[in-house]
C-alpha cells in the first residue's frame, strides 16, 4: 500500500460540524458506517451551484442550463476513474445504492431469473442486498442460497462451489456494515463466473473507505451511496458491464430515458441516460462530484492506513479496558476488516449505551442496523456500532472508550 503523509488534523477542521460544542463537550461522531459527515469542499460546490449556477440539465440551449450538464457529467467522469470503470457510460446515478440493487433484481433479474434458478448471497448482507431477491422469489420462484460465516465472521468458502452450482447470480457485500469484515472480492468474483454465474457487489461500505478497482475485481455489477463517502444524501452509483446494461430493459419510464416516444411504443436513449428518467438529483451529483475531488486529493490508500492503525488502536484500547466486559463481532485481524466496531457491553442494552454515550456526545448507533438475519446469527436482537472515518483519530477512541466507563455507572454493572 503506498502511502503519504497526510495531515489528520487538518481533515478533520475540513468538516464544520465537528467543531459544534453541545453543553461544553465537543461532538465525537462514531456512525460513519450509518452516512458520515461533510467538509466544507462539499457544502460549497452544492450551494455556489444553487447560488450562481443553478440549471436543468440536458435539455436547454442555454449557456447556464450547458455548465450544469458539465458539471454533472462531470461528476460521472469523476466517478468513472474513482472506480476504475472501462468507461463513464457504465456509471449510472440512482437514489442510492438500495434504488441500485432494486435496479438490478428488477430489470435483469425479471430479464433472466425463472423458477427454480438460483441466487446465491450471504449470512451478512443488508436487507437492502436480501429484500429485493425474496420478492422474486415470491414472484418467480427463484430459490435463495446462502453462504455462512466463521466463528470470527468471516466467509465460510469451504463449500463454495456446491452452493454456486447452477447459481444465475452470486450478491454479495465487499464490506460488512455490522462486522466490518472484507470479503475477498475478487475471488468471489472469479468463483461466480467460473461457475456461469454474474457477480453483483453491494460496496456500500468498501469504496468510501478503500481504494476500488471494479476491471481488478472483474465485477458485473458494483453499488454503492454518495452519502457514506462525504457526499449529500439523494444520489447513488451503480456500475455495470456496459455489455449488460446494454442487454437490459429500462427501470423507469418518462422523460430524458428515451430517444424516441411513438403512439405505438418508445426506443430507448443510449446508456447511461437509458437508466436515469425524469429530472435526476442534479445538485446533488455535483456535491458528490466534490466529495470525489475530495478524497482523492487525500488518497484512498492514505484513508485506509489511517483507519487501520485507528481500528487497532480502538480494538485494543477497549480489550484492554474491558476484557470479556466488551464483546465486540467481526475478525480481529485489521487487515481484512474495516473501521466498524459492533459490540456487545456488559448487559446493558445496546439502545441504553447508546443513549448514555450521548450524554458525553459520543455518537454511536444502536439497533439490528439492517441486517436482522446476522443478528440472529449473532444471538442479539442488536448491537452498538461505532464506526470510524477519515475525520476521526485516537482521541475519538479514547472518549469512546471513557464514555463506556458511564454506562457502567449509571446502570451499575
Amino acid at each position: 500500500m503506498n502511502t503519504t503523509r497526510v495531515d489528520w488534523a487538518a481533515v478533520k477542521a475540513d468538516f464544520p460540524v465537528l467543531q459544534r460544542m453541545i453543553d461544553g463537550q465537543r461532538l465525537v461522531y462514531l456512525d460513519s458506517a450509518n452516512t458520515s459527515q461533510k467538509p466544507n469542499a462539499v457544502i460549497d460546490a452544492m450551494a455556489d451551484f444553487m447560488r450562481n449556477g443553478y440549471a436543468p440539465i440536458n435539455r436547454s440551449a442555454y449557456r447556464m442550463a450547458g455548465e450544469a450538464t458539465d458539471l454533472y457529467e462531470g461528476a460521472r467522469s469523476k466517478l468513472q476513474r474513482f472506480i476504475n470503470a472501462r468507461s463513464a457510460h457504465e456509471v449510472v446515478f440512482t437514489k442510492n445504492a438500495t434504488e441500485s440493487i432494486n435496479l438490478i433484481a428488477q430489470t435483469w433479474g425479471r430479464a433472466n431469473l425463472h423458477a427454480g434458478d438460483v441466487v446465491v448471497l450471504t449470512h451478512m448482507e443488508h436487507h437492502a442486498n436480501i429484500v429485493p431477491w425474496h420478492m422474486l422469489v415470491a414472484e418467480r420462484g427463484i430459490e435463495l442460497r446462502w453462504i455462512p460465516l466463521t466463528d470470527d465472521g468471516q466467509l465460510d468458502l469451504s463449500n463454495l462451489s456446491t452452493l454456486l452450482d447452477g447459481a444465475k447470480i452470486l450478491s454479495f457485500t465487499a464490506m460488512s456494515n455490522v462486522l466490518g469484515t472484507i470479503s475477498p472480492v475478487k475471488q468471489l468474483c472469479a468463483a461466480a463466473h467460473a461457475a456461469g454465474a454474474i457477480a453483483i457487489v453491494d460496496a456500500c461500505q468498501f469504496v468510501p473507505h478503500n481504494v476500488t478497482d471494479v476491471q481488478a475485481w472483474d465485477a458485473d455489477f458494483v453499488m454503492f451511496s454518495g452519502h457514506k463517502m462525504v457526499g449529500p444524501t439523494g444520489v447513488g452509483v451503480l456500475w455495470g458491464r456496459e455489455e449488460l446494461l446494454e442487454a437490459m430493459p429500462p427501470f423507469l419510464g418518462g422523460g430524458n430515458m428515451i430517444a424516441d416516444v411513438r403512439l405505438n411504443g418508445f426506443t430507448t436513449a443510449e446508456l447511461p441516460s437509458k437508466f436515469e428518467a425524469g429530472t435526476p438529483a442534479i445538485v446533488e451529483v455535483i456535491g458528490l462530484g466534490a466529495a470525489v475531488d475530495y478524497l482523492t486529493n487525500i488518497g484512498m490508500a492514505n484513508i485506509r492506513h489511517h483507519e487501520m492503525q485507528l481500528t487497532e488502536y480502538a480494538l485494543s484500547t477497549l480489550n484492554a479496558r474491558y476484557g470479556d466486559d466488551i464483546v465486540i463481532h467481526g475478525p480481529r485481524n485489521i487487515e481484512i476488516r474495516g473501521a466498524v466496531l459492533s459490540f456487545a457491553f456488559r448487559d446493558i442494552h445496546p439502545h441504553d449505551v447508546s443513549q448514555i454515550l450521548d450524554e458525553k456526545n459520543v455518537c454511536v448507533r444502536a439497533g439490528h442496523h439492517c441486517a436482522k438475519p446476522l443478528m440472529k446469527l449473532l444471538g442479539a436482537n442488536a448491537t452498538a456500532r461505532a464506526s470510524f472515518y477519515l475525520y476521526n483519530d485516537q482521541t475519538d477512541a479514547d472518549a469512546l472508550a471513557d464514555a463506556l466507563d458511564g454506562a457502567s455507572d449509571i446502570f451499575g454493572v
